[in-house]
């Protein structure tokens, strides 16, 4: 199976080459690959492997668990005759969790972190056209600093842990630039201002040449913005709601962006050299904005309530590597179909892909990173590099509502007390703030939060649907404000010490999880239920509870699918409904017009 759709939506080029499919590949569990120079003569790379996925899964070919540290990966390819003298690029959109690339026995530039994209100019090494390419991957199995997430330490996966994913996980393509060309692009729209900014940085070659960026919705031109770039880094103003609307009949609030309206401005940004066109970039972008106020989180200026779903981005043939495009695709259907608005990406930064899907078929997306084991001082240095990549990769996307940087004090074990542990969730709040100025920030998902621009709450104590008392103190503990903020999940306080709410709306966005044993997969649930008709009871148990409450903003059920072990999904492992998603539907959205009327103002969903 290929994954021949194109890597990287938000900066599409016309001319580029998928290298997924197959590469030879070695294990180096001795560590000798360096000493022996495998990258000039890569004879060792005896077995295949199915890039881009893991060796750890089906789809790879090799399907093997145990532990491997260092692989190592070669493929020759030849670069078409018909990119002429252009620079060559090599992209990898993520190699968990440590790279070394060569390129013709050169060292042609390394990344650390395992979950976003990075790129290398390989053209001075190119020989006749002709690259042999390797990729010397490493991932220290058992090191506690690097954020590795659900995936576990051991190699039995149990509990809450999942199989190790080593290596390249994600795309691996080559694309041909100009040496005009444009390198970044950063897309801010102004909602209240009817205008969107643009942050472009060019290549230094493109300083003097004409650029042209264009504005199209639905079809119809908006503007066309033409200027000679002065400097490699320019910001552009572009008005989008101005007098043009006019001329196109839109009326504005009709082109924003939301899950119910999911409208998206095409945007084309060009560089030219009288009637030559050196590059050409194809992108897109939404209006619309989030924020909160008033212990509210709202969406373009109305409160929105949020139905979010848990989405742990695993699959059985590929774990954290989706089979093919329609998958990322099918999963957001499929929770659309069930009445959610959106989803928590859970201890995974998503495939780029499957964000444009968020993107075009209109979900939110609270963006979250793999943690690490324990806190210490090289732990934290790696997430803070981690999450720059990852905001600089994914700042575009109008379905991201929302960046979640820790989660239930996963690697910061301490932090209800430990002052250095509480200044780390207060550097990465205020880290992410000062690269996106557009989303709220969550501190510490779950409990013992810092300051965090909503107060996340975790909550599987709502017991089996015989255990009355627990159902009812469950329910009692969301019911208000003071009940909430002086519950102990976990008999974990809300907030860490010297912390206190300050008005941020409240989200319950850990709970649920009901177990039910479908299609022959054993494992556990935070309850058990026997049958279709126990399940789908026990879930419009929980949910009332939820919709009960007068002080919640939104959820985040667990979870979306079964994982592994995990048995507690509304689908299985395979995407197979376990009851009529009808129902769900109804249950998710029967309380719907109450919960607008306990809302202020006028309410989106």
């Amino acid at each position: 199976m290929l994954r021949t759709e194109y890597p990287r939506p938000q900066l599409q080029r016309k001319e580029w080459h998928s290298l997924n499919g197959e590469w030879n590949f070695a294990f180096d569990d001795e560590n000798r690959g360096m000493k022996d120079r495998w990258y000039q003569n890569p004879s060792a790379l005896t077995k295949k492997i199915n890039v881009p996925f893991a060796f750890q899964t089906e789809l790879s070919g090799i399907n093997e668990q145990e532990f491997h540290d260092v692989v190592w990966y070669e493929r020759t390819i030849e670069v078409p005759k018909e990119w002429g003298s252009k620079q060559i690029l090599l992209h990898f959109g993520a190699v968990d969790y440590r790279a070394k690339v060569f390129v013709n026995g050169q060292l042609a530039g390394e990344h650390e972190g395992g979950h976003t994209s990075f790129s290398f100019d390989i053209t001075h090494a190119l020989n006749d056209r002709q690259a042999s390419i390797v990729v010397r991957a490493e991932d220290p199995s058992r090191d506690e600093t690097i954020p590795r997430g659900k995936q576990f330490w051991k190699e039995e996966i149990e509990s809450i842990w999942y199989t190790n994913t080593t290596g390249i996980w994600q795309p691996v393509w080559i694309e041909p630039v100009s040496d005009a060309s444009l390198k970044s692009m950063r897309i801010t729209p102004d909602l209240d201002e009817g205008a969107v900014e643009l942050e472009l940085e060019f290549s230094s070659r493109s300083v003097k040449k004409e650029a042209q960026i264009q504005i199209e919705y639905k079809g119809e031109l908006i503007s066309k913005d033409t200027f000679l770039i002065v400097e490699p880094y320019l910001k552009r103003r572009i008005d989008v709601f101005g007098q043009h609307i006019f001329h196109t009949g839109f009326h504005h609030e009709g082109m924003t962006w939301s899950p119910e309206t999911p409208n998206l401005f095409d945007l084309t940004v060009t560089i030219k050299e009288e009637e030559t066109v050196l590059d050409k970039i194809n992108s897109y972008f939404g209006m619309r904005k989030v924020h909160t106020e008033d212990g509210m989180v709202y969406l373009n200026n109305k409160p929105y309530y949020q139905r979010l779903v848990l989405d742990q981005g695993y699959w059985r043939e590929g774990l954290l590597t989706a089979p093919n495009d329609n998958d990322f695709k099918r999963d957001i259907e499929l929770a659309k179909e069930m009445g959610f608005n959106g989803c928590r990406k859970h201890q995974k930064v998503e495939d780029p892909r499957f964000l444009y899907w968020a993107d075009q078929l209109g979900f939110l997306v609270w963006g979250e990173c793999a943690a690490s084991a324990f806190y210490s001082e090289k732990a934290a240095g790696r997430l803070a590099e981690e999450w720059t990549e990852i905001i600089s990769r994914d700042y575009n996307h109008p379905s991201i509502a929302a960046w979640v940087p820790l989660n239930e004090s996963w690697g910061v074990q301490s932090i209800r007390s430990n002052q250095k542990q509480q200044h780390h969730s207060l550097a990465m709040y205020h880290h992410i703030h000062s690269l996106d100025g557009t989303r709220p920030v969550i501190s510490n998902d779950g409990w013992e939060q810092t300051v965090t621009d909503i107060c996340a709450i975790h909550n599987y104590n709502h017991g089996a649907a015989e255990e009355t008392g627990k159902s009812e103190a469950f329910k009692e503990t969301l019911a208000s404000k003071s009940s909430l903020l002086t519950s102990q999940p976990a008999k974990r306080k809300v907030y860490a010490n010297g912390f206190e709410h300050q008005g941020e709306p409240i989200l319950l966005t850990e709970f649920g999880g009901i177990g039910f044993e479908v299609g022959g997969d054993n494992g556990w649930g935070y309850t058990s239920v026997k049958d279709e008709e126990e399940f789908t009871a026990d879930y419009k148990r929980i949910m009332d509870a939820v919709y009960h409450s007068k002080a919640l903003h939104g959820y985040c059920y667990t979870q979306l699918t079964d994982v592994e072990q995990e048995i507690n999904g509304i689908l299985t492992y395979d995407r197979k409904p376990k009851c009529d998603l009808k129902i769900i539907r109804a249950i998710n959205l029967q309380w719907h017009e109450e919960v607008k009327k306990g809302l202020k103002g006028d309410v989106e969903s």
